[in-house]
């Protein structure tokens, strides 16, 4: 069985575990339970990038758009909710695959939050946009995504899904472990979450056609991802 497909298996399976022992022992530490199984989750993603050879212009290429969705967070610090880098992750999952834009999102999450400020919501974000950039390269071939109006459905929604993941540690760490508790955050979170969704929105429909054909124009010239599938290139050289 690919390792891709085991990794997406952990995933739900620590998911699904967290739930069960939350419902079987309330009393647990939920929110270093919560991190213990975001960990098993995404190492999996990082060991499989990690064993694939890519030449130094793709390594080149992912770190580039990691440094771009920092920057289209940093340079946004001061307008809370409304950033770029949801919409370069989801561009890098688009134009490169699904493990690239998972490297992108976790990589944004963490290289930024080294200029905002770490703390345990910080594997958090790195699983909330990582997941963002894997399902956009999971879907790029749909019909809809290969769409501006998906493309902007996809955007608004993960701006929405984001600050609900978000919510979920913050529940796990400063309130009681409830479903009321987490319905009143996602309530209290709903303005934010929705300026990024709304943001999200902009940046796709102004910026996602030119963004997608500078970004081809590289693959090309360089010969890189052009089956759109890291797991099958096997790129070496420099």
């Amino acid at each position: 069985m690919d390792r891709f497909i085991l990794a997406r298996i952990g995933g739900i399976l620590g998911g699904v575990g967290l739930l069960s022992v939350l419902v079987v022992r309330p009393e647990t530490n939920a929110l270093v339970l919560s991190i213990i199984f975001l960990l098993l989750a995404m190492i999996p993603f990082f060991i499989r990038f990690e064993r694939q050879v890519l030449n130094s212009h793709a390594l080149v290429l992912i770190a580039v758009h990691a440094a771009l969705a920092v920057a289209g967070r940093v340079a946004f610090a001061s307008l809370p909710s409304v950033q770029a880098t949801t919409f370069i992750i989801i561009m890098s999952g688009l134009a490169f695959g699904a493990e690239a834009g998972f490297m992108t999102g976790a990589l944004a999450a963490l290289v930024s939050n080294m200029f905002l400020g770490q703390g345990p919501y910080t594997l958090w974000q790195m699983f909330a946009w990582g997941m963002v950039g894997l399902t956009a390269g999971w879907w790029r071939q749909s019909r809809w995504m290969k769409s501006k109006p998906g493309k902007m459905i996809f955007g608004f929604c993960w701006g929405l899904l984001y600050g609900w993941i978000l919510n979920t540690w913050f529940v796990l760490g400063f309130l009681e472990v409830s479903w009321k508790g987490y319905v009143m955050a996602c309530v209290t979170s709903f303005s934010m979450d929705m300026l990024h969704a709304l943001s999200n929105l902009f940046f796709l429909a102004f910026f996602s056609t030119s963004w997608l054909a500078i970004a081809e124009r590289y693959k090309r010239k360089y010969g890189l991802f052009l089956d759109n599938s890291l797991e099958e290139r096997g790129v070496a050289g420099g």
